[in-house]
């Protein structure tokens, strides 16, 4: 018997109160758009104010001129739709790999909200065109590379574009086609973009901050992954838990690092190996387990901060120039800058290399026998078997290529147009480049959590607690203990699927700003 289709949870579109639930929600797929009915209303009236305005021969940027450093060349009124589809074309210079489906699903829900916000001076139909090939999962085919972040995206969405103009590639259901096929699975012809259409639809930050909720939403899961490695890994050496009592953290008063000290307490509570050394005195792990709530507690305070921005910027009108219907005014501006995303990303980035470094120092501590107080490299007749030696390179190579990643793109900047467009965000790339961090830091996490628990299983018949026991069940499923050397490389995909899994325990996934 054929499988049924997963059935499509439907997302209602509020412009501009758009929650990060509800992001991640279309990021994971499975979803149908539908526009709340309310905004159709404020859609019109702004694409009414655009055409008073070309009826009355006035002259306003980004309506009836050039675009840029052409912005004083006047366009007639008959070559309007001649001007948006040669700025579609124009535009359509992105290079590289297309995004992922995910991506592209944030890309196009974010720009139906953005035009939906009634500053945009578009039709409805455009719109409503973009959610009726969301639903149908036609996806346009967007190169990754090929924007500063600064007058919009402007190539990729030129890209997005296309596929409303009959042009280019899309994607239906994961098989490549032309646009004009896309738009029949719909029942779609390609548009003639009308005045002011082309240009909304390239102005936006839609790619960027898609492109770092993508980030936002990955960097949560490693983040989980790393608060439950940790834990094991203080259980693994039988680490002091006096550093989580709460009375320390409160008299710092970091919101994060106070949350994270709970959540750890919460993790360890019931576990027969805290108990059984009790009476040790051991007071001072290395830093690395020691210090878990005061790094993974900011670690935790910069997700919630670049989650409140980009949720922001998901919503937000960011296209150029804005029309205000309520009383015709069209004033060009900056919304596009897509600086705020590019600092998201930033202190995404920061959190993301943090949370891999101090992983990695603690799989590094599990190995050195003098300081754990395990076997040398976690392995029975060490010598003959190097068990987790090598495990700990790769987990370093990966740690140490995010530091160089992390680097901040949005002290970046190189002029376009001309020098009309002279200072520019590179939040494009800034976003981009999260993807490989979170891939590098979740093999660190799962390394790590997978040499927590060998350790663990030396101190066995002592249990755990009845959480970490559940996540130590999961890990053995897939990645039985080393006896003696075995090909570890399919150990370590298993656990950096582990680190990317969706589901945590309840302590840890309360923290998360997507799970709010």
């Amino acid at each position: 018997m054929a499988s049924s289709s997963p059935e499509l949870t439907l997302c209602h579109l509020q412009p501009g109160q758009v929650d990060l639930p509800t992001l991640r929600q279309i990021y994971q797929g499975n979803v149908r758009l539908e526009l709340a009915e309310h905004a159709r209303a404020d859609v019109q009236a702004s694409q009414e104010t655009v055409t008073r305005i070309v009826e009355s021969g006035k002259v306003v940027y980004g309506i009836n001129t050039g675009f840029g450093k052409l912005a004083q060349t006047r366009i007639p009124a008959e070559r309007l739709a001649e001007l948006q589809r040669n700025l579609v074309l124009s535009h359509s210079v992105g290079i590289g790999k297309d995004l992922a489906d995910n991506v592209v699903r944030l890309v196009m829900a974010t720009k139906v909200l953005s035009l939906s916000r009634g500053h945009s001076g578009i039709r409805i139909e455009v719109i409503d065109a973009l959610i009726a090939l969301f639903n149908a999962s036609v996806y346009p085919c967007i190169p990754e590379k090929g924007s500063v972040g600064a007058s919009g995206d402007l190539a990729p969405l030129a890209h997005l574009s296309l596929m409303l103009i009959g042009e280019g590639q899309v994607t239906v259901k994961g098989e490549k086609v032309s646009a004009v096929e896309g738009l029949k699975t719909v029942g779609l012809t390609p548009f003639e973009l009308g005045p002011k259409e082309g240009l909304a639809l390239l102005n936006g930050t839609q790619v960027s901050t898609s492109l770092a909720l993508s980030g936002l939403f990955e960097a949560e899961r490693v983040f989980a992954a790393g608060l439950v490695a940790g834990a094991l890994s203080l259980e693994a050496i039988k680490g002091s838990v006096k550093p989580l009592d709460a009375r320390i953290h409160q008299a710092r008063g970091q919101v994060g690092q106070i949350a994270v000290a709970a959540a750890v307490s919460e993790l360890l509570a019931g576990s027969d190996i805290v108990t059984s050394h009790s009476n040790c005195g051991r007071v001072q792990d290395p830093y690395s387990i020691r210090c878990v709530p005061q790094v993974m507690g900011a670690c935790l305070d910069n997700l919630h901060h670049a989650a409140r921005i980009l949720r922001i910027e998901a919503n937000a009108a960011s296209d150029n120039p804005l029309v205000f219907a309520e009383n015709g005014d069209v004033i060009s501006g900056g919304n596009f800058h897509a600086e705020p995303v590019a600092f998201a990303a930033d202190i995404l980035a920061l959190a993301i290399a943090e949370i891999g470094a101090i992983s990695e120092r603690r799989m590094a501590l599990l190995l050195d026998t003098g300081l754990s107080g395990l076997p040398p490299f976690l392995v029975n007749d060490g010598g003959v078997n190097s068990g987790f030696m090598i495990a700990q390179v790769t987990a370093a190579a990966l740690a140490s290529e995010n530091k160089s990643l992390a680097h901040p793109g949005s002290v970046d900047s190189l002029p376009t147009s001309a020098n009309q467009e002279d200072h520019v965000s590179m939040a494009t790339y800034a976003a981009r480049r999260l993807g490989d961090m979170c891939f590098n830091t979740s093999v660190v996490v799962g390394i790590e959590a997978m040499a927590a628990a060998q350790g663990i299983d030396f101190h066995r018949p002592l249990q755990s607690s009845p959480v970490l026991e559940n996540e130590l069940k999961s890990i053995r499923a897939d990645v039985p203990f080393l006896e003696h050397d075995r090909l570890m490389a399919p150990d370590v995909e298993m656990m950096r699927l582990w680190a990317t899994r969706e589901r945590w325990p309840a302590a840890v996934e309360a923290l998360l700003p997507s799970f709010a």
